[in-house]
């Protein structure tokens, strides 16, 4: 049986993946360790919120708790 490809999942684990290699070169190269460290805690969390509702129990569950994680997407992006 095949695995079902999920473009979400993939797309945040892919930004997630960009988002410490930009890490990596801020405090490495730059020196920018404040800044950095904050990035890669917002950068990473999306990833993190997306994948919670894979494991919901209804489909309810799900749509509830993917719109908790766009919230937090967006809160992230303005804030």
């Amino acid at each position: 049986m095949e695995a079902k490809v999920n473009n979400v999942l993939d797309k945040s684990f892919g930004f997630a993946v960009r988002i410490v290699k930009l890490y990596q070169y801020l405090s490495k190269d730059q020196r920018e360790y404040v800044l950095s460290k904050q990035l890669l805690r917002s950068g990473t969390s999306i990833g993190a919120n997306i994948n919670e509702p894979q494991a919901g129990q209804s489909k309810a569950d799900f749509t509830s708790k993917m719109s908790i994680a766009s919230k937090e997407a967006r809160e992230k992006n303005t804030g």
